[in-house]
């Protein structure tokens, strides 16, 4: 096989993953342990596969560049799974593998065949791995669901935007759809454990829903200790003030003054002691009583110097601050470079690419970025026969529609 377990590095080094999941929260828990060196066998139809292959723009040369950061480093079959002998194919698969990870909408692999119960049955020690807009139980186990939608009923969107009276805005990024996948990987390594010590899989369910609760947890606090719901407050923190973005001479930094050793080092760099001795702002909680006047306070101070000048004087000062960079910035920022969190792999077909690096170090058995994204089907004849099939029946899937390979 093109990546084949013998060649990855890592703590999961030997565990196979049959990856049945399209988009994003799915793709996300098998990179996250394709990364730690697993390996990934990702099932996708045989028509179009995976919906992110149509997430355009933007391509480079004609493979969707989203697609292709959610599935690097994984081995790619195109299966028809509508035919029964591409879920006899799928068993197959399965018999070999530790974890199973899916996210179709419920009810679909129970019409497969292939629910959580019947492969229990059949795999005890598989791990089946879940992910859905809002979880396999409850009264919206049934609905679909989308980050957005997952934003706005989890709280996210209610306290995201520039402030109160503004219209709800959702994160930039599609932070339940990742964390949904974090969270599952969490999940199946824990499942993994217990396996390790008991031999026994279990499934394990998470949701879109769950991961955006889940990053409520101040604000959640605040609610349940006040009974208020809290709001929209720009970049400022519910809990800490000063700790937000600051607009200076010629752009914007933040600052993270949110103690009180902070806070009076934030006042000797900018010069701005006589706000030691104002009753506003002597203690945290006085400063987020005040916080609009707080920030009016300070911002003369940092709109006197370039955002450059101000990161100097900050960081010889000790206050924990830093620019507001923009994503092609961020590529380029040393300490994302030392950290090889932009790092490049060879495409099959378009030769060299960037994608982003794995974001977790290990002293003994570091993970990595194991390869490229394959292409639709890339390796499904390579798959069958590391499956055990024959040259002459892989050849006779082929021929009747039930896999297909794609080469370069």
């Amino acid at each position: 096989m093109a990546r084949s377990a013998s060649e990855k590095q890592g703590p999961l080094r030997g565990l196979r993953v049959i990856e049945l999941a399209h988009i994003m929260a799915g793709p996300v828990c098998g990179l996250m342990l394709g990364d730690m060196g697993a390996e990934v066998i990702k099932v996708e139809k045989i028509e179009g596969g995976d919906d992110t292959r149509r997430s355009v723009p933007p391509a480079i040369e004609g493979e969707s560049a989203a697609y292709m950061m959610m599935n690097r480093g994984k081995s790619g079959i195109a299966l028809d799974l509508k035919n029964p002998e591409g879920v006899v194919i799928l068993r197959r698969l399965l018999a070999d593998a530790d974890v199973l990870i899916e996210n179709y909408r419920a009810g679909t692999m129970e019409r497969l065949g292939l629910g959580y119960g019947t492969l229990k049955r059949e795999f005890p020690q598989l791990i089946y791995c879940a992910l859905s807009g809002f979880g396999r139980s409850g009264p919206y186990a049934e609905r679909p669901g989308f980050d957005l939608v997952a934003q706005g009923m989890s709280g996210l969107m209610s306290v995201t935007g520039a402030g109160p009276g503004e219209a709800p805005m959702k994160c930039g990024a599609p932070v339940t759809d990742i964390t949904a996948g974090i969270l599952a990987a969490m999940g199946v390594l824990a499942a993994y454990t217990h396996r390790l010590k008991t031999g026994e899989g279990q499934s394990v369910d998470t949701s879109l829903f769950e991961a955006g609760i889940t990053l409520t947890y101040w604000q959640s606090a605040i609610a349940m200790a006040t009974g208020m719901a809290p709001g929209p407050m720009g970049s400022a923190h519910p809990l800490n003030a000063p700790y937000e973005a600051f607009r200076t001479a010629d752009g914007w930094i933040t600052v993270g003054a949110a103690n009180q050793t902070n806070w009076l080092r934030l006042l000797t760099v900018l010069g701005a002691e006589v706000l030691v001795d104002d009753p506003r702002f002597a203690r945290n909680a006085d400063r987020m009583e005040n916080r609009a006047a707080l920030a009016a306070a300070l911002a003369p101070h940092f709109r006197q110097d370039s955002s450059e000048a101000l990161l100097t004087r900050l960081e010889e000062g000790g206050v924990p601050a830093g620019p507001v960079l923009d994503v092609l910035a961020m590529h380029r920022d040393p300490q994302a470079l030392a950290r090889e969190m932009v790092v490049e792999v060879e495409h099959t077909r378009i030769g060299a690419v960037q994608t982003l690096g794995f974001p977790v170090k290990f002293s003994h058995t570091p993970g990595r970025v194991h390869g490229p994204s394959p292409l639709l089907g890339e390796h499904s004849r390579a798959i069958l026969r590391d499956a055990g099939y024959a040259d002459a029946a892989i050849d006779g899937f082929f021929a009747r529609g039930i896999i297909r390979e794609t080469l370069a």
